[in-house]
């Protein structure tokens, strides 16, 4: 099976399934040196697991990661990179298969279900298999490592929310807050007027047996200006498909997007200046951070729009494995809403992207005395 590999100098690998023994990844690539906070990766973790709240998924799983590869303890005592790819697992404890027999012959609506027997010529019914976004905790672990590599290195910072779900959206332009603002509701909206009307919304329709969509901001902070790839890397391009990879998602904005379709050039354009430090920079950030496919120094601003659910408690018709024509109804436990869950998979993968790219700058220039 191709595509399990994503990055090129700061590479993840994962593997499992939704209802096997585990999952897991490698991660390497990072560099030898860095102090590894298990603890800030276990938050991440217990931001994405399941049943953390009435909002997600009944399913109960601990997602305690295990570092198998990578690391020592220095003399505090402390975690520290080796240099060699960092391995870890994570144990399923909470799978229920035979919630999903239903499923042998049949496709569900908008799944992976028909795909993957159309590609592979099987599938695994259970939980989705592989297609289950059970796999995205093991982008967390990679994300987690890789914050704490771009905060050690240049003091990135990545802050993602809950902007919109499905008509209910936050009155002002993307910004960046503090995780402390953003978890102080279940539904991860920096608002708490916003996120009231959002919580109430979701369970509205999670009592009708349906689903929700929305939209994720995301701001990466401290990014300095040079990192990207010209042409076929460009950072916007890699951002756009790591992001695109997690499951639901349908589409991504960069700075001002599809909005700014509707501009002259003389209203898009981001005039520089300079600070009183010198610094160059923009008096506005239409461009989202990038500008030819590499970053400028300003705030790096991202949307992600997620489709509903797809495992709706509602009748729909489908076909069977002999095509025949028939009806369903979702079985099994799944989010009303994935958005509050997903705010730290989006974190990871910006933070996978940008690693690799820090490293990738690292390679490009050379910095001499001469």
């Amino acid at each position: 099976m191709a595509g399990n590999t994503f990055g090129k100098l700061l590479q993840i690998t994962t593997f499992g399934e939704s209802h096997g023994a585990s999952i897991g990844g490698i991660l390497d690539g990072v560099p030898s040196g860095l102090i590894i906070d298990i603890e800030s990766i276990q938050d991440d973790l217990d931001r994405r697991k399941p049943g953390t709240s009435h909002l997600t998924t009944a399913r109960k799983e601990h997602d305690i990661v295990d570092i198998l590869s990578g690391v020592i303890k220095n003399e505090h005592d402390s975690l520290i990179s080796t240099g060699t790819p960092i391995g870890f697992g994570i144990k399923n404890k909470d799978a229920k298969s035979k919630d999903y027999a239903y499923l042998k012959n049949a496709y569900r609506p908008s799944h992976a279900d028909y795909t993957y027997e159309a590609k592979y010529g099987l599938r695994d019914i259970r939980g989705g298999g592989r297609s289950s976004a059970r796999e995205t905790a093991c982008r967390v672990v990679g994300g987690a490592i890789a914050k704490q590599l771009l905060f050690a290195a240049s003091k990135v910072e990545i802050s993602a929310y809950v902007e919109r779900v499905h008509n209910i959206s936050v009155p002002f332009p993307p910004a960046f807050f503090e995780r402390s603002v953003i978890d102080e509701n279940i539904v991860r909206c920096p608002s708490k007027e916003v996120a009231d009307r959002m919580i109430q919304k979701i369970e509205d329709v999670k009592k009708t047996g349906d689903t929700l969509g929305g939209a994720i901001v995301v701001v990466a902070k401290n990014v300095p200006s040079g990192w990207g790839e010209p042409v076929f890397d460009k950072l916007e391009a890699d951002l756009a498909k790591a992001l695109m990879s997690i499951p639901a998602v349908k589409g991504i904005e960069v700075g001002s997007g599809f909005s700014g379709t509707l501009m002259k050039g003389s209203e898009h354009n981001d005039a520089f200046r300079t600070d009183t430090n010198g610094r160059v920079n923009t008096e506005t950030n239409r461009s989202g951070g990038i500008q030819g496919g590499i970053s400028n120094g300003e705030e790096i601003v991202l949307r992600i729009g997620f489709k509903p659910v797809s495992t709706i408690i509602k009748e729909q018709n489908t076909v069977n494995r002999d095509s025949e024509e028939i009806t369903i109804s979702g079985k099994g436990r799944h989010d009303p809403c994935v958005l509050p869950r997903a705010v730290p998979i989006v974190e990871a993968m910006v933070a996978l992207v940008l690693g690799d790219h820090l490293l990738r700058q690292r390679s490009a220039r050379l910095e001499t005395n001469v």
